[in-house]
């Protein structure tokens, strides 16, 4: 059975060349993006690894509104180096809670 040295682990902890985890990675994403902004993450709708660290592209509630499938929503991407800290952030979409992608 081959093995290969470039495996992700997506359990806790840090990966044997200093970059942290995948659920390290979110968390991190979240709640460094939450701080900037002063609004709670809604969720995080993908995860990718890049050469410098991570992009994470987390749902946040922008204009809450009644009912909720009319709240403004916004997807952020957000950069993180290899240890997990923010390096940049931008809003690359609005759109409806209730609004569908074709």
């Amino acid at each position: 059975m081959a093995t290969s040295e470039n495996t992700k682990s997506d359990s806790g902890g840090s990966e044997s060349d200093g970059r942290v985890n995948v659920s390290t990675a979110m968390r991190n994403a979240s709640e460094q993006l939450a701080q900037l902004l002063q609004r709670a993450p809604d969720s995080v709708s993908s995860l990718n690894a890049t050469d410098d660290g991570w992009t994470v592209h987390v749902e946040v509630v922008e204009i809450e509104k009644i009912p909720d499938t009319m709240s403004v929503m916004a997807s952020y991407r957000v950069s993180l180096d290899g240890q997990g800290q923010l390096v940049g952030y931008e809003r690359i979409r609005r759109y409806s809670r209730g609004q569908v992608d074709r």
